[in-house]
């Protein structure tokens, strides 16, 4: 079960990671099914025969099939915060896409606070550090920024 913390709680993280999610396998269907529903059907990311022949030498994910499973990563990682109504992506100062994800790799992701700044009652933005690590990598697959909203019943 997710940690909940109060407010004033979650605040005394700003400055400290506050989570690591558990391991997310980007396996090629996944990849495939991405490449689907983005309509990117590079074949570095879905021609195994193909993509062996570049420097990457396999099928890689696309960056943004990476990028997107952070909802996942954070729902798994970080304490939610009592009294939540909801929360939204607000977007990201900075991401990096720093190596290429692998068919078949797993990523987790760390999570380090930066800022929660209360907008108005109510309504609180937070500043996320985090990065995705690829298992067996000394390199990460993206460093980010990324800014949240959160809502609150008042």
């Amino acid at each position: 079960m997710m940690k909940t913390l109060s407010l004033k709680g979650f605040e005394d993280h700003i400055g400290k990671k506050i989570g690591t999610s558990r391991w997310f396998t980007i396996d090629q269907s996944r990849i495939d099914a991405f490449a689907d529903v983005t309509e990117d059907h590079q074949f570095i990311h879905i021609d195994p025969e193909k993509a062996a022949e570049t420097p990457f030498g396999h099928t890689v994910a696309h960056g943004f099939l990476t990028l997107s499973m952070l909802s996942a990563m954070s729902y798994d990682a970080i304490p939610r915060i009592e009294g939540l109504k909801m929360g939204v992506n607000y977007g990201f100062n900075k991401i990096r896409f720093v190596t290429p994800v692998a068919a078949g790799a797993k990523v987790r992701a760390h999570f380090t606070l930066q800022s929660s700044t209360v907008e108005k009652p109510g309504e609180l933005t937070n500043i996320v550090d985090l990065s995705i690590e690829i298992e067996g990598s000394d390199r990460p697959a993206i460093v980010a920024e990324w800014v949240s909203r959160q809502y609150f019943e008042i």
